[in-house]
């Protein structure tokens, strides 16, 4: 099995450019990071924390 995620841009992330969020999931765990900073810290979520999560964002 491959170690390599697949991001996208989170439907959350704002339009404008400014603060966007790419999203990578896994059967057990959805990966959130900058999307500006590819190579920095990656938020690790398990799914019930992500709904959790975009339920208060979007609240």
């Amino acid at each position: 099995m491959s170690t390599e995620l697949t991001w996208f841009k989170s439907s959350y992330s704002g339009s404008e450019g400014g603060a966007c969020l790419e999203v990578a999931t896994t059967p057990t765990t959805v990966h959130v990071r900058d999307s500006k900073v590819e190579d920095g810290p990656v938020l690790d979520l398990g799914p019930a924390s992500w709904a959790a999560l975009t339920g208060w964002v979007s609240g």
